[in-house]
């Protein structure tokens, strides 16, 4: 297997919070890696430090053969990045946010082909701070990727866009995979690394709690759930019930989150039998990667 990135045990402290324990894992030339997680979970950090602005207490890292700490002005050639925030003049076109960037490269860049590929021809006479949120993206996009870079690193691409702007950044990154560019993104939503990537690693509270494909890890964890419609039933007794992990209430539509939901069935069909409950569309679902994500954060609070 061809790894591009090798991390091995990565801590970083900031005083006396601990944003990265102990953390390994390899990324494959070619795929998308997802780093998931709630907002302070360390996805940021550790990005941070594969991309070498952050030097890490401890630990190694490895990015194309190379280390990021000490060989950066190397390794900027081989990666690009879009942070969550690009600093871009406000009154600077796109055109020529494009012309300036393409200037840092020694080697022709890929400006015209982005331009076509993102769709950029329309703004190319439009001021930066003019934009929507996702054509930001599209250009922000863009510069990070006019050098061609072997490895590009996407810190939430998708935040505060709307749904639309949000599938339109998810079919762009595709297409750069398509052409063959190994991409690491951070991400706290659920439904994009599901979409997006071909393997996950979860963290929580700077620790790596799971690594695997989406569809493996859900089968590995087990996460299901009891979905169905009443008007009889209350939340608390629901709750209540052996195996129960969490309720979801939706109005009369509910979701039971279970350890055992052929136990957590047969309780509620007799109490519905008992009381005269009517139940709707009863079904035994298997969780969305948010519903693993959720799943596993309450395990941990309650642990």
């Amino acid at each position: 297997m061809n790894h591009v990135i090798t991390v091995e045990s990565l801590s970083k402290k900031y005083g006396e919070v601990q944003a990265v324990q102990d953390i390994s894992f390899s990324v494959r030339k070619g795929e998308i890696f997802g780093i998931i997680g709630p907002n302070g979970a360390g996805k940021t950090t550790t990005i941070e430090m594969l991309e070498g602005i952050r030097k890490p207490d401890s630990g190694t890292i490895d990015v194309l053969g190379l280390v990021p700490s000490k060989q950066l002005r190397e390794l900027n050639k081989r990666i690009g990045v879009q942070f969550q925030a690009t600093s871009i003049q406000k009154k600077m076109k796109v055109k020529e946010a494009l012309d300036l960037f393409s200037s840092f490269y020694n080697k022709p860049t890929q400006k015209d082909h982005l331009i076509d590929l993102l769709g950029l021809g329309e703004k190319l006479n439009v001021q930066f701070d003019d934009l929507s949120g996702g054509w930001k993206q599209r250009v922000t996009l863009a510069l990070a990727t006019l050098h061609q870079p072997e490895i590009l690193f996407l810190d939430e691409p998708s935040m505060g866009l709307d749904p639309h702007a949000r599938r339109e950044m998810w079919s762009m990154i595709q297409l750069l995979k398509e052409q063959g560019c190994t991409i690491v993104i951070t991400t706290h939503y659920m439904e994009e690394a599901e979409k997006l990537c071909d393997r996950v690693a979860m963290i929580y509270g700077g620790q790596l709690k799971a690594l695997n494909t989406p569809e493996e890890l859900l089968d590995e964890m087990a996460v299901h759930y009891l979905a169905f419609e009443s008007d009889g039933l209350e939340y608390d007794y629901l709750l209540s019930l052996p195996d129960v992990v969490r309720v979801e209430q939706d109005q009369s539509t509910y979701k039971v989150f279970s350890d055992d939901q052929q136990n957590t069935a047969y309780h509620i069909f007799k109490y519905c039998n008992e009381k005269g409950i009517t139940l709707k569309d009863f079904k035994f679902e298997k969780g969305s990667l948010d519903d693993l994500f959720v799943h596993y954060l309450e395990k941990e609070r309650s642990a």
